[in-house]
């Protein structure tokens, strides 16, 4: 069985809100074409390298639920689990 990589995918009307909710917020890029353009390159040199990857949309008020539920403050790792639970449950 191939194993895929999965990709956070953020919405653009909810970056402001993932920002406000990331307790990371400075590691991240300030305005949403920023992070997409930086998205799109990973993604694209992932799969060119030979990965199986999917972008996995992400609604903020969905990943917030999904981290209170499990006692985790927001940031990279939680976000990362978040993706990784979503793309197992083939929810991505």
């Amino acid at each position: 069985m191939e194993t895929k990589l999965g990709v956070a995918w953020y919405r653009k009307e909810q970056w402001e809100r993932l920002r406000s909710v990331s307790s990371d917020r400075d590691g991240l890029e300030t305005a949403f074409e920023e992070w997409e353009e930086s998205a799109k390159r990973k993604f694209n040199e992932l799969r060119i390298a030979g990965n199986a990857v999917e972008k996995v949309d992400v609604d903020v008020e969905e990943l917030v639920t999904w981290c209170k539920g499990r006692g985790m403050e927001i940031d990279g790792k939680a976000r990362s689990h978040f993706v990784a639970d979503k793309l197992r449950k083939g929810d991505a």
